[in-house]
């Protein structure tokens, strides 16, 4: 099941292909079967235009989607109770199967390591999984092991009262040490496999970038910065950074690939009150290469 909440009018086929990654075709095939609902009502129709504030239900994924196999791939599980986990996933790892990356995910080791006993509110493709980061970004990722727990954490994602800090080298020396860069964000009209910040078929973004260290490297200015999200959109830090004039360092797609670490993007904590109204703070080091390029080792 796929919950989205319209916040511009659109045809529901092209809004939804344009805000998940339900293809248009697909979209098309799940309304003729009956599969997705706005506002509690059945759409039989690609063409309906959906209203901004719509709640668009789509109750299943289609039967043709890929079928996922438990593999037996190390996770750093940071800490584990009955109804959560939590995951230092590495760069490298992409989060969930899609269309032309079958295995090798973090959902398959997941379904290896814990079978069924994890959440199912996202489908199978999402086993367990509240939030995702990119495929080249590392650091920590909150799994639900429970259907409970899954839903308990989706209402604080969408008040923002998980708080995700992530650091990031960036290129160059950003002159001011706290900036708060509040830009809506939506897919590059360009190449859909970007985004950009854009004041049309967008959402709003907004990050808290502090700097923490100056740094060179090879003669060349760079910052260390830690950044909170109040909003998760896809690529939402790299986007703004890149806006900035400020690209993650290595990032292929916003900025110049160095390597194949790519972007030195790091999740490094997670803070939240759990289901038993416990505050819990959890974090992890950043990768070795990073550091090394911070100290000059």
């Amino acid at each position: 099941m796929l919950k989205i909440i319209s916040n511009y009018s659109d045809r529901i086929d092209k809004y939804v292909a344009n805000n998940s990654e339900i293809s248009r075709n697909d979209i098309k095939e799940l309304i003729e079967n009956g599969a997705v609902f706005v506002n509690s009502i059945k759409i039989n129709k690609p063409k309906f235009v959906v209203k901004e504030g719509d709640e668009i239900l789509i109750e299943r994924l289609l039967d043709k989607q890929i079928k996922v196999e438990p593999q037996n791939i190390h996770l750093d599980i940071v800490y584990e109770c009955d109804d959560y986990l939590i995951i230092n996933k590495p760069s490298g790892l992409v989060v969930h199967p899609a269309p032309g990356h079958h295995d090798n995910t973090l959902v398959n080791a997941l379904m290896y390591h814990f079978k069924n006993n994890l959440s199912d509110v996202n489908g199978l493709l999402r086993m367990g999984v509240v939030h995702r980061i990119d495929k080249d970004t590392s650091g920590l990722l909150l799994i639900a092991k429970n259907n409970k727990a899954h839903n308990y954490f989706a209402s604080l994602l969408k008040t923002h009262e998980i708080k995700r800090s992530y650091y990031a080298i960036v290129e160059g020396k950003i002159a001011n040490e706290e900036l708060h860069i509040e830009l809506p964000i939506g897919r590059d009209t360009k190449n859909r496999q970007k985004y950009a910040v854009s004041e049309t078929n967008s959402k709003p973004a907004y990050t808290i970038v502090n700097v923490v260290k100056y740094f060179k490297m090879n003669n060349k200015d760079f910052s260390l910065v830690k950044c909170n999200l109040k909003t998760g959109r896809t690529h939402q830090i790299r986007v703004h950074l890149a806006y900035i004039k400020h690209p993650v360092y290595g990032d292929p797609i916003y900025g110049h690939k160095i390597d194949d670490f790519n972007q030195r993007l790091h999740a490094f904590a997670l803070d939240f009150v759990d289901l038993n109204g416990n505050n819990k703070h959890f974090e992890a080091e950043m990768p070795e290469i990073m550091k090394k390029e911070i100290t000059g080792e």
